[in-house]
């Protein structure tokens, strides 16, 4: 420790030196990179300065403290935590009246820190040269647990668990631990749906470190994609704000390629004194700014905008559909892509979309039901080759959406919207390690009779689930059936037989081609995960004039490991 007090005691030197008197410096600070040798630099501002080394920064000096203090500090990394980038040098890249742009560069490609003389925090952004073929890639801070005791996302606020709880309880699975009570302590209750983020962070009586990410197209993934995004680190304590631009916490198979200089970013670094509310007001500012002006790059300036309406087959407007903009001609989901850059939006009751401040680029458009007036909606939309061209207005017009005939639907289970919203226990928050456990070995479903929320979210343990139905009559002119299982999300390690009046139909099958398992239920997701579709033909001599039984009859079982209902849908085909 008396080592790290002589050398703050220096960086606060230095400081001082360039913006020498104290009153001065004040009244206006000045931005800063020190080059210290031995792969050591200084930089920030009279507000702030981090001390940077080759992997690490391991000083955060801000009100009078080092705010990283006995932790980690901040590293950029990829694929967990098994390759930090290592810097090899440091420079101002640019400047002007009142900030200066500093370059980081290492091997993978260049991070930078935008550091204006009146701002508490800066800009980051990261432009790649050389990352290798990916899945996850992140920057963060990991910080003294008692200046940032408490974290902050849009579904979950509050105290980060204090080391001694995880010392005093049974690690059972990943970051997971039981407690004496039979709780548990998991850093995925931390987790969220990334795109719905304004602010978050981690924050104390005296200082907060927020993370505001107003552009959010370059992160990969949809509506749906789920991060975690800050917790306690349950080795050290540190406090871990994460921010993971490219990320595949819950999915099963995502990595990506990406082209010299996709960039990340930017996003802003805010430090304050823990006030939430002027985290929100920050964002607010932001989000008005971006696509941020003065950005000096000719493709991230270079943006038009993209309009239509969503009109379904039947004559009905896509109500409140979700939208994605994404690669065309791609043979992954809208989830897994994440090579370039991505941007959502939700219709209007009419059906209509509109996004703006796109990347100038050829795109695939995509849809499918978010739910309410076209929750009956099982087919999704695509079309390819979506051209966006900097300062125009692409207009879409009307879109013609094919979809099924409601007519020849039997039942449906649960609206199609790829998330368990209505079901039992799917709430009251989107994270809960063990709450899939929760869920009943047998249960069973009148349709006509039974309600929605009489089916629960998750499935695991070994059981049945029936669907009980009446047919008044076989259609002449049906073919036979079809048995679509839509599922929010998967963990291997749970499988299950589908049986129409004791004839198998279908599985759910771990190890699966269909069904590649992604950490889901595993880590703790009760509202949504990675989404799949199962489609089963039924022959019509399975079915009977009468009474009719589905039954979804768990066969194998691992704890906490199952699938996330969607919807259940029979109709004739």
């Amino acid at each position: 420790m008396g080592a790290s007090r002589v050398f703050l005691g220096h960086v606060a030197l230095f400081t001082a030196a360039i913006a020498a008197p104290l009153e001065e410096r004040k009244e206006k600070p000045k931005s800063f990179l020190a080059d210290l040798g031995n792969s050591t630099w200084v930089i920030g501002n009279g507000i702030w300065n981090v001390t940077q080394g080759r992997q690490y920064a391991t000083k955060l000096w801000y009100k009078g403290k080092d705010r990283v203090g006995q932790a980690v500090g901040h590293y950029v990394s990829y694929n967990g935590a098994a390759s930090d980038l290592n810097w090899t040098s440091a420079a101002i890249a640019d400047s002007g009246n009142n900030w200066i742009n500093v370059k980081f560069t290492a091997k993978e490609g260049d991070f930078h820190w935008l550091i204006h003389d009146d701002l508490a925090g800066a800009y980051q952004y990261f432009v790649n040269h050389a990352l290798p073929t990916l899945g996850e890639f992140r920057t963060l801070w990991r910080l003294d647990n008692t200046s940032f005791p408490k974290g902050h996302t849009n579904v979950k606020d509050g105290v980060l668990p204090p080391l001694s709880d995880y010392v005093a309880a049974t690690k059972v699975q990943d970051e997971t631990w039981q407690k004496v009570d039979g709780t548990f302590l998991t850093k995925y209750d931390w987790s969220a749906f990334l795109r719905e983020q304004i602010y978050y962070g981690v924050y104390g009586d005296e200082v907060g470190s927020w993370y505001i990410n107003p552009g959010k197209d370059y992160y990969n993934g949809d509506q749906l994609k789920e991060e975690l995004m800050i917790h306690r680190e349950s080795l050290t304590g540190d406090a871990v704000q994460l921010n993971m631009i490219h990320g595949t916490h819950y999915q099963a198979i995502s990595k990506d390629s990406f082209a010299d200089g996709k960039t990340w970013g930017p996003w802003l670094w805010y430090l304050n004194d823990g006030s939430k509310d002027d985290a929100a007001r920050r964002w607010k500012q932001e989000e008005k700014a971006w696509p941020y002006e003065w950005f000096e790059d000719v493709a991230y300036q270079s943006r038009g905008s993209v309009s239509g309406k969503f009109l379904l087959s039947d004559g009905r407007p896509a109500s409140g559909a979700a939208a994605f903009l994404g690669d065309s001609n791609s043979n992954l989901s809208t989830l897994d892509q994440g090579k370039d850059y991505y941007y959502t939006a939700y219709a209007d009751g009419n059906g209509q979309f509109s996004i703006d401040d796109v990347r100038a680029g050829t795109y695939g458009l995509y849809a499918w039901s978010n739910g309410g007036k076209i929750a009956d909606v099982t087919t999704s939309f695509v079309q390819n080759g979506v051209v966006i061209r900097k300062g125009k207005a692409t207009s879409l017009k009307t879109l013609t959406w094919a979809v099924t005939d409601k007519k020849k639907r039997i039942f449906q289970v649960g609206d199609f919207d790829r998330v368990t919203d209505g079901f039992a226990l799917s709430g009251p928050t989107p994270f809960e390690h063990g709450r899939i456990s929760k869920c009943p070995s047998n249960l069973t479903y009148t349709v006509g009779k039974s309600k929605t929320s009489d089916w629960y979210f998750g499935q695991s343990a070994l059981g049945t689930w029936s669907i009980i139905f009446n047919l008044v009559s076989i259609p002449s002119s049906a073919a036979g059936a079809k048995l679509t299982a839509s599922l929010a999300g998967f963990s291997g390690g749970s499988s299950a037989d589908i049986l129409l009046n004791g004839a198998k139909i279908g599985n759910i099958t771990t190890n699966s081609v269909l069904l590649p398992s992604s950490q889901d239920t595993y880590r703790g997701a009760t509202r949504a995960g990675e989404w799949r579709l199962l489609e089963f033909p039924v022959g019509k001599e399975v079915l009977k004039k009468g009474e009719n039984t589905v039954d979804v009859k768990v066969t194998s079982s691992t704890q906490w490991r199952g699938w996330l209902w969607d919807s259940i849908v029979l109709e004739w085909v």
